[in-house]
């Protein structure tokens, strides 16, 4: 069993409180010294109590299963013997009301975009194979009840096959 922890730290300063316009804006410390400026959405709080520029647990939410997703998608390609030379992916989230009528995270629709070495070319087959695979071993996607979706594209580089 492995355990994983985050601090999240917020002030109010001096501005009220309990008329609700105090700031929304807080910061995340992770075990590795990472430190990331967080704040509600400005969709869900306006601007100045958000702040735009801090990253919301939302978009935090959306980027976890995509890093998870493609962890668990490099090592597959590595195993397979695929060499990867970039992985982008332009993840959505949907936040919408469930049956309850509750407001969560409904989709996540993952995009990835990988280009490979030519040294050896998976098949569009194996390359939806392994983002499968990568789905159904990602820690996170198996921990949530929001459908996660995958609409990979990939490419191989013909340039770069001598960095296999």
């Amino acid at each position: 069993m492995s355990q994983y922890s985050a601090a999240v730290s917020w002030d109010r300063g001096d501005a009220p409180f309990v008329d609700k316009r105090y700031s929304r804006a807080h910061v995340w410390n992770f075990d590795g010294g990472a430190v990331v400026r967080a704040s509600s959405s400005p969709e869900a709080v306006p601007v100045p109590y958000s702040d735009p520029s801090g990253v919301d647990p939302e978009e935090a939410f959306v980027a976890a299963l995509a890093s998870c997703h493609m962890l668990w998608f490099l090592s597959i390609a590595a195993k397979n013997g695929f060499c990867v030379q970039t992985y982008r992916d332009n993840a959505v989230g949907m936040l919408a009301a469930n049956s309850r009528g509750k407001l969560c995270m409904t989709a996540v629709n993952l995009r990835p975009h990988t280009v490979f070495t030519s040294a050896k070319v998976p098949s569009p087959e194996a390359v939806e194979a392994m983002h499968e695979e990568a789905h159904q071993e990602c820690y996170l996607a198996n921990s949530v009840t929001t459908v996660v979706t995958t609409e990979p594209t990939f490419e191989i580089d013909v340039q770069d096959s001598s960095r296999s």
